[in-house]
């Protein structure tokens, strides 16, 4: 039964947005419902190798924006394509293998998993190892010591935000499966009102997986279905605008669900603190491009500022 809308957001990606399509029609036909590709303003030729072809085996969806709206207005966008039971939020540089829908489709239709809101399973990478995707709610001490450095230290790793102290080998409830491949039942999608848009990129699923633990909804990462996911996607080409976005969306993701003083003491350590921090480890690796793209990347933060923290008032 072809219960699954998948949604891809397209940025630019190359033959990774038409690989991932094409494994989706050589592997998970049968319950693929429908595909939609929303395509924020790309500036290569990605939507076209993918639209140019008509023997899909699933009707495709394609919304062009004529802009980057971020990465949770266009997947909110992809949803109301379609209106099948689940759907999948899925990242163009993923390969979907034989049962990498079929089993967490299987999973959560069970009746005695009708409490799951959510799956993700096991991303394989270009190395063919298992990646550490899932994570843990952070809390402004795990924020702050990632910001400064701390949690590199071997007897702090089980204090990170990302799970990387466990090998993701066995299936088990998780606080946060990554957006790469991120199962959600829509109705459950639909109550929540999809994903927060103040979000441009980076932790809009990880606010939504906690909205889902807070309506009472578990969250499973499975161990026995597997996707490819190469890691990084666009994002690579751009890593001041990156570290830009990511530092915004913590500083959203702080007001949002952090105390208010949690928050300003957010803002703190990641304005006074981090730029230190990190220019200090660049300049030790002897990393001059690092340091530049760190000092581009908390020149645009402290000019988005004020408009950052109008956002969080909303």
């Amino acid at each position: 039964m072809k219960s699954i809308d998948i949604v891809i957001v397209n940025w630019s990606s190359g033959t990774q947005l038409l690989e991932a399509v094409q494994s989706l029609q050589q592997h998970a036909g049968a319950v693929v419902a429908s595909v939609a590709i929303v395509d924020n303003a790309s500036t290569d030729n990605s939507l076209e190798l993918v639209a140019e072809r008509t023997d899909w085996v699933f009707p495709i969806h394609y919304v062009r924006n004529p802009e980057n709206r971020g990465f949770g207005a266009a997947c909110n966008q992809g949803v109301r394509t379609g209106n099948a039971e689940y759907v999948l939020f899925l990242n163009p540089d993923t390969r979907v293998y034989e049962q990498s829908l079929a089993t967490p489709l299987a999973f959560m239709q069970r009746a005695e998993n009708a409490g799951v809101s959510v799956t993700g399973i096991q991303l394989i990478d270009e190395t063919g190892h298992v990646q550490r995707a899932c994570a843990r709610f952070p809390s402004l001490g795990m924020f702050s010591a990632a910001a400064v450095g701390l949690d590199r230290l071997p007897w702090l790793r089980n204090y990170r935000h990302h799970m990387t102290d466990w090998d993701h080998g066995t299936t088990r409830d998780v606080d946060h499966v990554i957006g790469a491949f991120y199962l959600i039942r829509r109705n459950v999608f639909e109550s929540l009102d999809g994903f927060d848009e103040r979000f441009f990129v980076y932790l809009e699923d990880l606010d939504l997986s906690l909205r889902v633990r807070q309506a009472g909804g578990r969250i499973v990462y499975l161990a026995d279905a597997q996707a490819f996911h190469a890691g990084g996607g666009t994002s690579r080409q751009i890593k001041a605008t990156r570290l830009f976005y990511s530092l915004r969306s913590r500083l959203l993701y702080g007001f949002k669900h952090f105390s208010r003083a949690g928050a300003w003491a957010l803002v703190g350590v990641t304005v006074g603190l981090e730029p230190i921090a990190r220019t200090a480890f660049s300049a030790a690796r002897g990393g001059m491009q690092d340091i530049r793209n760190t000092l581009r990347g908390y020149g645009m933060l402290t000019r988005a500022l004020p408009q950052i923290l109008k956002a969080s008032r909303r």
